[in-house]
Protein backbone atom coordinates (compact mmCIF):
# COMPACT_ATOMS: atom_id res chain seq x y z
CA UNK A 1 0.00 0.00 0.00
CA UNK A 2 1.40 3.37 -0.96
CA UNK A 3 1.96 5.78 1.88
CA UNK A 4 1.49 8.89 -0.23
CA UNK A 5 -0.89 9.79 -3.04
CA UNK A 6 -2.14 12.92 -4.68
CA UNK A 7 -5.45 12.19 -6.36
CA UNK A 8 -8.94 11.13 -5.20
CA UNK A 9 -8.52 7.90 -7.18
CA UNK A 10 -5.36 7.05 -5.29
CA UNK A 11 -7.09 8.01 -2.06
CA UNK A 12 -9.90 5.56 -2.71
CA UNK A 13 -7.34 2.78 -3.06
CA UNK A 14 -5.67 3.81 0.18
CA UNK A 15 -8.93 3.57 2.13
CA UNK A 16 -10.03 0.16 0.86
CA UNK A 17 -11.66 -2.14 1.83
CA UNK A 18 -13.95 0.50 3.37
CA UNK A 19 -13.92 2.95 0.45
CA UNK A 20 -15.20 6.40 1.37
CA UNK A 21 -17.86 8.03 -0.81
CA UNK A 22 -17.39 11.69 -1.78
CA UNK A 23 -20.38 12.81 0.30
CA UNK A 24 -19.51 10.74 3.35
CA UNK A 25 -17.71 12.23 6.37
CA UNK A 26 -13.95 12.26 5.92
CA UNK A 27 -12.35 9.48 7.98
CA UNK A 28 -9.83 11.95 9.41
CA UNK A 29 -12.51 13.25 11.79
CA UNK A 30 -12.60 16.84 10.52
CA UNK A 31 -16.39 16.80 10.20
CA UNK A 32 -16.22 17.79 6.53
CA UNK A 33 -17.32 15.66 3.61
CA UNK A 34 -14.60 13.49 2.10
CA UNK A 35 -14.68 15.36 -1.23
CA UNK A 36 -14.00 18.65 0.58
CA UNK A 37 -11.24 17.28 2.78
CA UNK A 38 -8.78 14.47 2.08
CA UNK A 39 -10.70 13.50 -1.07
CA UNK A 40 -9.99 16.85 -2.70
CA UNK A 41 -7.12 17.25 -5.15
CA UNK A 42 -5.59 19.73 -2.73
CA UNK A 43 -6.53 17.69 0.34
CA UNK A 44 -3.03 17.60 1.78
CA UNK A 45 -1.61 14.38 3.14
CA UNK A 46 -3.51 11.24 2.13
CA UNK A 47 -5.66 9.44 4.66
CA UNK A 48 -4.02 6.08 5.40
CA UNK A 49 -6.27 3.53 7.07
CA UNK A 50 -3.80 0.86 8.23
CA UNK A 51 -1.35 3.47 9.40
CA UNK A 52 0.56 1.30 11.91
CA UNK A 53 0.92 -1.70 9.60
CA UNK A 54 4.48 -3.05 9.59
CA UNK A 55 5.39 -1.79 13.07
CA UNK A 56 6.18 -4.25 15.86
CA UNK A 57 2.94 -5.06 17.73
CA UNK A 58 0.69 -3.09 15.36
CA UNK A 59 -2.39 -3.92 17.43
CA UNK A 60 -0.87 -2.47 20.61
CA UNK A 61 -0.03 0.77 18.75
CA UNK A 62 -3.71 1.01 17.80
CA UNK A 63 -4.82 0.25 21.36
CA UNK A 64 -2.49 2.85 22.88
CA UNK A 65 -3.61 5.43 20.34
CA UNK A 66 -7.35 4.88 20.74
CA UNK A 67 -8.53 2.88 23.78
CA UNK A 68 -5.87 2.77 26.50
CA UNK A 69 -5.81 5.89 28.70
CA UNK A 70 -2.38 5.66 30.35
CA UNK A 71 0.41 3.48 29.00
CA UNK A 72 4.03 3.65 27.86
CA UNK A 73 6.36 1.58 25.68
CA UNK A 74 9.99 2.01 24.67
CA UNK A 75 11.03 1.89 21.00
CA UNK A 76 14.38 1.49 19.33
CA UNK A 77 15.20 3.78 16.41
CA UNK A 78 16.99 2.93 13.19
CA UNK A 79 19.74 5.13 11.77
CA UNK A 80 23.21 6.20 12.81
CA UNK A 81 24.56 5.53 16.29
CA UNK A 82 23.42 8.93 17.56
CA UNK A 83 19.77 8.30 16.63
CA UNK A 84 19.78 4.60 17.49
CA UNK A 85 21.12 5.28 20.99
CA UNK A 86 18.55 7.98 21.76
CA UNK A 87 16.02 6.78 24.37
CA UNK A 88 12.48 7.08 22.98
CA UNK A 89 9.36 6.32 24.98
CA UNK A 90 5.92 6.20 23.38
CA UNK A 91 3.21 7.52 25.71
CA UNK A 92 -0.54 7.24 25.29
CA UNK A 93 -0.88 10.85 26.45
CA UNK A 94 1.51 13.68 27.28
CA UNK A 95 0.71 16.86 29.25
CA UNK A 96 -1.43 19.25 27.18
CA UNK A 97 -1.74 16.47 24.56
CA UNK A 98 1.71 17.41 23.22
CA UNK A 99 2.94 15.46 20.18
CA UNK A 100 6.37 15.06 21.78
CA UNK A 101 8.72 16.51 24.33
CA UNK A 102 12.43 16.25 25.02
CA UNK A 103 13.30 15.56 28.63
CA UNK A 104 16.16 17.31 30.37
CA UNK A 105 18.24 14.13 30.08
CA UNK A 106 17.68 14.10 26.29
CA UNK A 107 15.16 11.26 26.30
CA UNK A 108 12.26 11.73 23.88
CA UNK A 109 8.65 11.13 24.82
CA UNK A 110 6.27 10.68 21.88
CA UNK A 111 2.55 11.24 22.49
CA UNK A 112 -0.18 9.23 20.74
CA UNK A 113 -3.32 11.02 21.99
CA UNK A 114 -3.00 14.36 20.21
CA UNK A 115 -5.29 17.11 18.97
CA UNK A 116 -4.23 17.03 15.31
CA UNK A 117 -4.79 14.49 12.53
CA UNK A 118 -3.35 15.20 9.10
CA UNK A 119 -4.41 11.96 7.44
CA UNK A 120 -1.51 9.59 8.04
CA UNK A 121 -0.99 9.09 11.77
CA UNK A 122 2.31 7.31 11.19
CA UNK A 123 3.65 10.29 9.23
CA UNK A 124 2.35 12.71 11.89
CA UNK A 125 4.14 10.82 14.65
CA UNK A 126 7.35 10.51 12.63
CA UNK A 127 7.33 14.26 11.96
CA UNK A 128 6.98 14.95 15.69
CA UNK A 129 9.79 12.50 16.37
CA UNK A 130 12.03 14.24 13.81
CA UNK A 131 11.38 17.60 15.48
CA UNK A 132 12.23 16.11 18.87
CA UNK A 133 15.45 14.56 17.59
CA UNK A 134 16.60 17.99 16.44
CA UNK A 135 15.45 19.87 19.55
CA UNK A 136 17.30 20.83 22.72
CA UNK A 137 16.58 19.20 26.11
CA UNK A 138 13.52 20.69 27.77
CA UNK A 139 11.73 21.38 24.45
CA UNK A 140 7.98 20.88 24.06
CA UNK A 141 7.27 19.87 20.46
CA UNK A 142 4.11 21.23 18.83
CA UNK A 143 2.55 20.65 15.41
CA UNK A 144 0.09 23.12 13.96
CA UNK A 145 0.39 22.44 10.22
CA UNK A 146 0.38 19.37 7.99
CA UNK A 147 4.00 18.15 7.88
CA UNK A 148 3.57 16.98 4.28
CA UNK A 149 5.30 13.96 2.71
CA UNK A 150 8.22 12.47 4.56
CA UNK A 151 9.41 9.64 6.76
CA UNK A 152 6.87 7.47 8.57
CA UNK A 153 7.31 5.55 11.81
CA UNK A 154 7.98 2.44 9.74
CA UNK A 155 11.07 4.21 8.36
CA UNK A 156 12.36 5.17 11.81
CA UNK A 157 11.49 2.37 14.24
CA UNK A 158 13.57 -0.82 14.30
CA UNK A 159 11.13 -3.61 13.26
CA UNK A 160 13.24 -6.24 15.01
CA UNK A 161 12.67 -4.87 18.51
CA UNK A 162 9.77 -5.69 20.80
CA UNK A 163 7.05 -3.22 21.80
CA UNK A 164 6.32 -3.97 25.45
CA UNK A 165 3.36 -1.98 26.76
CA UNK A 166 3.23 -0.94 30.40
CA UNK A 167 -0.26 0.11 31.52
CA UNK A 168 -0.38 2.73 34.29
CA UNK A 169 -3.16 3.50 36.75
CA UNK A 170 -2.72 7.21 36.01
CA UNK A 171 -0.28 9.76 34.63
CA UNK A 172 2.19 9.80 37.51
CA UNK A 173 4.85 8.80 34.99
CA UNK A 174 4.73 12.41 33.82
CA UNK A 175 6.33 13.48 37.10
CA UNK A 176 8.26 10.35 38.08
CA UNK A 177 11.39 12.48 38.57
CA UNK A 178 9.58 15.07 40.73
CA UNK A 179 9.69 14.17 44.42
CA UNK A 180 6.51 15.97 45.49
CA UNK A 181 4.48 17.67 42.70
CA UNK A 182 2.64 20.76 43.92
CA UNK A 183 0.67 23.71 42.58
CA UNK A 184 -0.37 23.72 38.93
CA UNK A 185 1.52 20.51 38.20
CA UNK A 186 -0.30 18.62 40.94
CA UNK A 187 -3.67 20.10 39.89
CA UNK A 188 -3.14 19.14 36.24
CA UNK A 189 -2.13 15.64 37.23
CA UNK A 190 -5.17 15.23 39.45
CA UNK A 191 -7.50 16.43 36.69
CA UNK A 192 -5.96 14.04 34.15
CA UNK A 193 -6.09 11.09 36.52
CA UNK A 194 -9.77 11.69 37.27
CA UNK A 195 -10.63 10.72 33.69
CA UNK A 196 -8.69 7.44 33.70
CA UNK A 197 -10.69 4.21 33.74
CA UNK A 198 -8.90 1.26 35.41
CA UNK A 199 -7.25 -0.75 32.62
CA UNK A 200 -5.10 -3.89 32.41
CA UNK A 201 -3.45 -5.64 29.48
CA UNK A 202 -3.89 -9.41 29.37
CA UNK A 203 -0.65 -11.39 29.26
CA UNK A 204 -2.00 -14.58 27.63
CA UNK A 205 -2.89 -12.96 24.28
CA UNK A 206 -1.78 -9.89 22.37
CA UNK A 207 -3.45 -6.46 22.51
CA UNK A 208 -6.40 -7.42 24.73
CA UNK A 209 -7.29 -4.86 27.41
CA UNK A 210 -9.68 -5.22 30.32
CA UNK A 211 -11.25 -2.01 31.57
CA UNK A 212 -13.77 -0.89 34.15
CA UNK A 213 -16.13 1.91 33.14
CA UNK A 214 -18.39 3.00 35.95
CA UNK A 215 -20.09 -0.13 37.25
CA UNK A 216 -19.39 -2.14 34.08
CA UNK A 217 -16.40 -4.15 32.87
CA UNK A 218 -15.29 -4.76 29.30
CA UNK A 219 -12.61 -6.57 27.35
CA UNK A 220 -11.47 -4.69 24.24
CA UNK A 221 -9.24 -6.75 21.98
CA UNK A 222 -7.52 -5.27 18.91
CA UNK A 223 -7.07 -8.03 16.33
CA UNK A 224 -4.75 -8.09 13.29
CA UNK A 225 -7.04 -9.96 10.90
CA UNK A 226 -8.76 -8.76 7.73
CA UNK A 227 -12.12 -7.29 8.72
CA UNK A 228 -14.27 -9.46 6.43
CA UNK A 229 -12.49 -12.65 7.47
CA UNK A 230 -12.72 -11.73 11.14
CA UNK A 231 -16.45 -10.99 10.94
CA UNK A 232 -17.02 -14.32 9.18
CA UNK A 233 -15.07 -16.16 11.88
CA UNK A 234 -16.88 -14.37 14.71
CA UNK A 235 -20.21 -15.20 13.07
CA UNK A 236 -19.27 -18.88 12.83
CA UNK A 237 -18.32 -18.93 16.51
CA UNK A 238 -21.47 -17.06 17.55
CA UNK A 239 -23.82 -19.58 15.96
CA UNK A 240 -22.04 -22.36 17.88
CA UNK A 241 -22.13 -20.44 21.15
CA UNK A 242 -18.34 -20.16 21.16
CA UNK A 243 -18.05 -16.38 21.24
CA UNK A 244 -18.30 -16.35 25.03
CA UNK A 245 -15.39 -15.78 27.38
CA UNK A 246 -17.05 -16.26 30.78
CA UNK A 247 -20.57 -16.95 32.03
CA UNK A 248 -23.05 -14.11 31.52
CA UNK A 249 -20.77 -12.10 29.23
CA UNK A 250 -21.71 -10.94 25.74
CA UNK A 251 -19.96 -9.74 22.62
CA UNK A 252 -21.53 -6.30 22.38
CA UNK A 253 -19.85 -5.06 19.19
CA UNK A 254 -16.51 -3.77 18.00
CA UNK A 255 -14.48 -0.65 17.41
CA UNK A 256 -12.97 -0.06 13.99
CA UNK A 257 -9.72 1.87 14.21
CA UNK A 258 -6.77 2.29 11.84
CA UNK A 259 -7.94 -0.52 9.58
CA UNK A 260 -8.41 -3.07 12.35
CA UNK A 261 -11.32 -4.32 14.41
CA UNK A 262 -11.40 -4.48 18.19
CA UNK A 263 -14.22 -6.76 19.37
CA UNK A 264 -15.69 -5.71 22.72
CA UNK A 265 -17.10 -8.04 25.34
CA UNK A 266 -19.08 -6.85 28.34
CA UNK A 267 -18.26 -9.10 31.27
CA UNK A 268 -20.00 -9.34 34.66
CA UNK A 269 -18.93 -6.82 37.31
CA UNK A 270 -16.23 -8.23 39.53
CA UNK A 271 -14.69 -10.40 36.81
CA UNK A 272 -11.35 -8.58 36.67
CA UNK A 273 -8.54 -9.06 34.18
CA UNK A 274 -7.04 -12.20 35.73
CA UNK A 275 -10.18 -14.27 35.22
CA UNK A 276 -10.07 -13.53 31.48
CA UNK A 277 -6.55 -14.82 30.80
CA UNK A 278 -7.37 -18.51 30.21
CA UNK A 279 -10.72 -17.87 28.45
CA UNK A 280 -9.06 -15.39 26.08
CA UNK A 281 -6.34 -17.88 25.21
CA UNK A 282 -8.96 -20.56 24.56
CA UNK A 283 -11.01 -18.19 22.43
CA UNK A 284 -7.95 -17.25 20.37
CA UNK A 285 -7.43 -20.91 19.48
CA UNK A 286 -11.08 -21.28 18.45
CA UNK A 287 -10.89 -18.07 16.43
CA UNK A 288 -7.80 -19.33 14.58
CA UNK A 289 -9.71 -22.46 13.58
CA UNK A 290 -12.71 -20.42 12.45
CA UNK A 291 -10.49 -18.09 10.41
CA UNK A 292 -9.11 -21.11 8.53
CA UNK A 293 -12.58 -22.13 7.31
CA UNK A 294 -13.39 -21.06 3.75
CA UNK A 295 -16.80 -22.61 3.10
CA UNK A 296 -19.71 -20.18 2.52
CA UNK A 297 -21.58 -18.93 5.56
CA UNK A 298 -24.91 -20.55 6.36
CA UNK A 299 -28.07 -18.47 6.58
CA UNK A 300 -27.75 -18.40 10.37
CA UNK A 301 -24.12 -17.36 10.15
CA UNK A 302 -24.90 -14.62 7.63
CA UNK A 303 -27.54 -13.26 10.01
CA UNK A 304 -25.05 -13.30 12.88
CA UNK A 305 -22.46 -11.56 10.70
CA UNK A 306 -24.93 -8.83 9.80
CA UNK A 307 -25.65 -8.26 13.47
CA UNK A 308 -21.95 -7.96 14.26
CA UNK A 309 -21.38 -5.56 11.36
CA UNK A 310 -24.23 -3.35 12.58
CA UNK A 311 -22.66 -3.08 16.04
CA UNK A 312 -19.46 -1.43 14.94
CA UNK A 313 -18.23 2.00 15.96
CA UNK A 314 -15.62 3.57 13.74
CA UNK A 315 -13.10 5.56 15.78
CA UNK A 316 -10.80 6.44 12.85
Amino acid sequence: MSAHCSTPADMAETTSPQAVGPRQPCPCGSGRRFKACHGAKSGGSPYVVRTFEGLPSECDWVAMREIVPAATAAVQLLGDDKAADRPVQVCSLLPMALPALVRQDGAIWLGLHVQHNYGDTSRDLAAALELALAAEPGTQVTMVIDPGPGARLQDMVDPATSFEVTVHSGYEYWVADVEDPTGQVAASLEAANSAVNPTSRLSSVAAAYWTEVGDKEFLRWVMPHDEDQLLNALARLHTKGLDRLVDDDRLVGSFRAHGLLAPVWEVPPGTGAGALEEPAQRFEQQLTEALAQSDPLSAEERSARSGLANRQLTIR
